[in-house]
């Protein structure tokens, strides 16, 4: 078995490599290629915080396994991480435990590279300017991913944190070569942006309907708990509104929940799953003046694939840790 620490996750996956795997992945979830069962989550009480466990299975490439996990949102600005676990991949042919990963460098990656995904399917293509909500880990994944996949020259950046949006902001200048901003406000951030990510920890809105441009394409990452809202309802109404899977979106995004139990939407107002608009493109934006939505949650197949891919770099390049766990019989049993 191998296990693989965050380190060598961060130096084995490219934001690249996996924006096109999970491409690969979301289209074989759309093809019935995957088992993917909801989620469990227990609610640890009297906190904001939760434990998960994340099973799935995937055809192509065989993977099996979970990803394991704790969210503690209130370790933002700490020295901990707000997502940490692990992904388990076991072999598909005999069932042994194969490897154990990082879940943090995992889950950071495959969800900026989701994103991606759907900025490259739904933006428009000459989209040059980026506005982020949020200052954390998130964050910078997404103002990566984002970058590899539209032609961004502008970055408007605004968090509660005025000193952390600052600093986001000067990557944005250093290693992106952008000409990037703090801004004062969320709406100064968002007014006039051509793709809007949300990457926070917020319960409550931190983007509004009434800031968002004609044609602007939003990522929305930030919470996955039926009570929580990053967007208001505004935002998600006036949207042509995708997600990566529905059954989990109707279950646990409180963005799309919040605006259906008001009856200001009903459930088909999701047009689409990520995987179904790759498979058809017709499903996508129809016009240069459309306001397109990606709500994430989050899917097993998703850390699995990934987790999968850099299985197979750290083969190749001989990283990880080699340890014996057990599970194969000996003649002394």
């Amino acid at each position: 078995m191998i296990i693989l620490s965050q380190s060598d996750v961060e130096r084995l996956l490219t934001m690249e490599a996996c924006i096109e795997v999970m491409a690969a992945t979301l289209t074989a979830l759309a093809r019935g290629d995957a088992v993917l069962p909801l989620r469990t989550i227990i609610r640890i009480p009297n906190t904001g915080d939760a434990f998960a466990v994340m099973p799935g299975y995937l055809g192509t490439p065989r993977s099996i396994g979970a990803k394991v996990i704790t969210i503690y949102p209130n370790n933002h600005g700490t020295a901990f991480d707000s997502h940490q676990g692990a992904v388990l991949l076991f072999d598909p042919d005999n069932g042994s435990l194969s490897a154990i990963l990082d879940a943090t460098s995992i889950t950071t990656t495959r969800t900026a590279a989701v994103s991606a995904v759907a900025t490259r399917a739904l933006s428009r293509p000459e989209s040059s300017t980026l506005a982020i909500i949020g200052s954390g880990v998130q964050a910078l994944a997404h103002l990566e991913a984002v970058c590899a996949v539209r032609p961004i020259t502008t970055l408007h950046v605004w968090s509660r944190n005025a000193a952390h949006a600052e600093a986001l902001a000067q990557i944005g200048r250093d290693r992106f070569h952008l000409d990037a901003s703090a801004s004062p406000s969320g709406e100064d951030a968002a007014r006039g942006a051509d793709i809007i990510c949300c990457a926070t920890s917020a319960t409550t809105p931190v983007l509004f309907g009434e800031w968002v441009a004609p044609g602007t394409h939003v990522n929305a990452v930030g919470v996955s708990q039926p009570h929580a809202q990053e967007l208001d309802m505004d935002v998600v109404v006036r949207s042509r509104l995708y997600v990566d899977r529905r059954e989990s979106a109707l279950k646990e995004a409180g963005d799309i929940l919040q605006p259906l139990n008001a009856g200001l939407i009903g459930p088909n107002h999701i047009v689409a799953e990520l995987g179904e608009l790759l498979l058809d493109p017709s499903l996508g934006r129809r016009n240069q003046t459309e306001i397109t939505l990606f709500k994430s949650l989050g899917l097993a197949v998703e850390d699995l694939a990934t987790a999968s891919h850099v299985l197979a770099e750290a083969e190749r390049t001989g990283a990880g840790t080699r340890v014996e766990l057990g599970g194969t019989r000996h003649a002394s049993h």
